[in-house]
């Protein structure tokens, strides 16, 4: 048995790891076990039993908090299990508060304190009341938006929509003891960034990582910026092909606009706005990416995104609001609902990224293409060969001389830079049986 979010081993005792007991009551619970090493093998306790009755001891003095501690004999030796479990409220040492996540243990300062704080009285960040702003402060016109959208939803009643603006945000939800929560900041004020800093969005188109071509920045609310980005992004950032289906005129974007306003959606209602940092879209040639400094919900991975899961949102009155309008669902559909899209769409599903630094999806185009084969600078018989490729399974040097009626040199010359390209890849196979495919 390993350590892990629940499980930690000691050789000894020290009154230092009282640290470690509230670490997991702040958290989710667990056990320490003293008498045991690194790898979890039992190396003894000379003082077992009188640690037994002078840990509870000095927990409930220190702490205030009451644990279980039991102990384990063996031929190898004597060790103790102290079992702590998960408190409704915080518990703090001497000031400092800390908490267990994953193996290790940490010391929550500032933001990271702030929310341990407020989750542990049931409450999120969006949901803290802001003084000294009132609802003649928010804007008039994003109630008008809301209260369309709304009534298309058909997700709120009649009677609410057709109230006062005051009236409309405590059914929201979004005022407590009079005062205005920060989601109704975010949601209906003109300038939120007044009140929270980096509450926007910046787009860039990159030719590389490192060369950027060309930006903009969104500011507002959020639902102005949902409109507003989505129009920047079809009109100048994402490539569209037109063609004609009879006399009727057929727009097709390298990407599928659902799925690119749900990668939106999601970024703007989990965003972890306390952070300080906007939301940051980057386009390429090939690809697409939205980063977005947030968090997945306790103990969950990628891998959860990629099959139904409950709705978990980091701002729940943000998401709400946003349902109520018919932004958004509130399923926990959304990663789904993007690969399904690209899936039809005829791209790549998008991909999931996760790790301290936030979370961002990942759209690539189909790199397949005639069109995108040609932007990256391959010939007429590289084109052509990538459509046979389609067709067939692989294709050697000696078809593609054929085909194109080149030299084996010049089909060895197009075929190597295809691989280079990271279009097609060589096959194992060596000489007379070698083969690319896509």
């Amino acid at each position: 048995m390993a350590e892990k979010q629940n499980i930690e081993w000691k050789e000894s005792w020290r009154d230092e790891y009282l640290k470690w007991i509230y670490g997991f009551a702040n958290a989710y619970g667990g056990s320490i076990f003293i008498g045991k090493d690194d790898n979890g093998n039992i190396v003894g306790l000379k003082n077992a039993k009188k640690l037994l009755e002078d840990i509870p001891n000095k927990v409930k003095d220190v702490l205030g908090i009451i644990i279980d501690v039991n102990l384990h004999e063996s031929v190898d030796g004597d060790c103790l299990e102290i079992i702590v479990e998960a408190h409704p409220y915080p518990v703090n040492y001497k000031g400092q508060y800390h908490y267990r996540s994953g193996s290790t243990k940490q010391e929550l300062k500032g933001n990271a304190l702030d929310k341990f704080l407020l989750q542990k009285k049931g409450k999120r960040w969006d949901g803290v009341p802001i003084p000294k702003v009132s609802t003649e402060d928010l804007k008039p016109d994003t109630f008008d938006l809301f209260r369309k959208k709304a009534v298309k939803a058909q997700r709120i009643e009649d009677d609410v929509l057709t109230d006062t603006n005051y009236h409309l945000l405590e059914n929201l939800q979004l005022i407590e003891n009079k005062y205005l929560k920060r989601a109704a900041i975010l949601l209906f004020h003109p300038n939120p960034e007044k009140y929270v800093t980096g509450a926007y969005i910046k787009i860039g188109f990159f030719q590389s990582d490192d060369i950027l071509k060309f930006q903009d920045e969104v500011h507002g609310n959020i639902f102005e910026q949902v409109e507003k980005t989505m129009d920047l992004l079809i009109t100048k950032y994402i490539h569209s092909s037109i063609s004609y289906d009879g006399l009727n005129r057929v727009e097709k974007y390298d990407y599928p606009k659902e799925a690119i306003r749900e990668a939106l959606l999601n970024a703007v209602s989990h965003k972890d706005y306390s952070e300080c940092v906007p939301i940051q879209i980057s386009v390429y040639n090939d690809k697409l990416i939205f980063w977005n400094d947030a968090q997945l919900p306790e103990n969950w991975t990628v891998e959860k995104l990629l099959t139904k899961h409950p709705s978990k949102p980091y701002n729940p009155d943000i998401a709400n609001t946003l349902f109520r309008s018919g932004y958004i669902e509130a399923w926990g559909r959304g990663t789904i609902k993007m690969i399904n899209d690209c899936v039809q769409f005829g791209i790549p599903a998008p991909k999931y990224f996760y790790d301290m630094s936030g979370f961002w999806v990942e759209f690539r185009k189909d790199i397949y293409s005639g069109e995108y084969l040609k932007s990256i600078g391959l010939n007429d018989r590289q084109v052509k060969a990538i459509d046979f490729l389609k067709n067939n399974e692989k294709i050697t040097n000696r078809e593609y001389q054929s085909n194109f009626n080149v030299s084996r040199n010049t089909a060895s010359r197009d075929l190597t830079e295809l691989v280079d390209k990271g279009i097609i890849k060589a096959s194992d196979n060596k000489g007379a049986g070698s083969f690319y495919e896509l």
